[in-house]
């Protein structure tokens, strides 16, 4: 079999896409190559969503956690707390664990002229399930990077934007926001990087890869156990997350150039400092 032919076999094969059963035997380069690149599909899947999602939910905790309402501060600071303070991989684990104790048939709705069943099986696949945990896990996280950045905005500005007459809302997203964004950006792409590099835990976790459907790591560990030579499948998922990352580091500094435009002299670069432990 040719490489070309490999490719179009199994190059979406991890999202149910062309052959179905995984080769046996006679394992070579463009196998592996093309099946871990296959499966990076379910990396980006989850990082992408999650940080999306996450950001928005992480500039709304750091506000909460900076409003004087102990009403909006108290459940910040603890939802901040409780993702930060234990390990992902656990999350992982509970969040599993406690959506199977779901009823299989979903939940009955009455809505007085007709009963609608919301169900509740979805929720277990690692799509739904595990992206959940990764959007709250890094919204936690990116949130108390937001918040430093917040209580970092100069004083000069504040007074700046009272000198103007800014007040609220117009105040927040003319000079607080953007300013905090600005600040928090650098440490902000770390979290990014290692979020997508934490999309390897999904599948070594509770939720379960159906049919073989699994990610870049997934992969990696299936041609290791078959051929029993970890030194060519994880160093080739290891190629592909350095190219991920240099994308990222790519994209997100052209964002924090957009950021800095205003500021006279050299822009500031971006300085990865990577997380190695969390």
């Amino acid at each position: 079999m040719s490489c070309v032919q490999t490719i179009l076999d199994y190059g979406l094969r991890s999202i149910g896409i062309g052959e179905r059963l995984l080769p046996k035997t006679d394992f070579n380069l463009c196998q592996q190559f093309t099946l871990i690149g296959s499966g990076l599909i379910w990396n980006l899947y989850f990082g992408f969503l999650a940080l999306t999602f996450g950001f928005f939910l992480a500039n709304a905790l750091a506000m909460a956690k900076a409003a004087r309402s102990a009403w909006l501060r108290k459940p910040a600071e603890w939802f901040i707390f409780v993702f930060r303070g234990s390990p992902l991989f656990i999350q992982f684990y509970l969040a599993y664990e406690a959506l199977v104790l779901l009823p299989r048939a979903g939940f009955e709705v009455s809505l007085g002229f007709t009963t609608i069943t919301l169900a509740t099986s979805w929720m277990t696949k690692a799509w739904a399930g595990a992206l959940l945990v990764l959007f709250l896990n890094t919204a936690a996280y990116s949130a108390e990077i937001f918040y430093g950045a917040l209580r970092s905005v100069p004083k000069g500005d504040i007074e700046a934007a009272d000198a103007y007459g800014l007040t609220g809302w117009k105040k927040f997203t003319r000079v607080l926001w953007p300013t905090m964004l600005r600040l928090a950006w650098p440490s902000y792409t770390n979290e990014a990087i290692f979020l997508f590099h934490a999309t390897t835990l999904v599948y070594f976790s509770g939720f379960p890869a159906f049919q073989q459907k699994g990610d870049a790591l997934y992969y990696a560990s299936y041609f290791a156990d078959k051929t029993f030579n970890p030194f060519i499948p994880y160093p080739i998922a290891a190629f592909y997350f350095i190219c991920l990352t240099l994308t990222l580091i790519g994209l997100f500094g052209m964002i924090n150039r957009r950021l800095n435009r205003h500021l006279p002299g050299a822009r500031p670069r971006l300085r990865i400092r990577p997380q190695i432990i969390r």
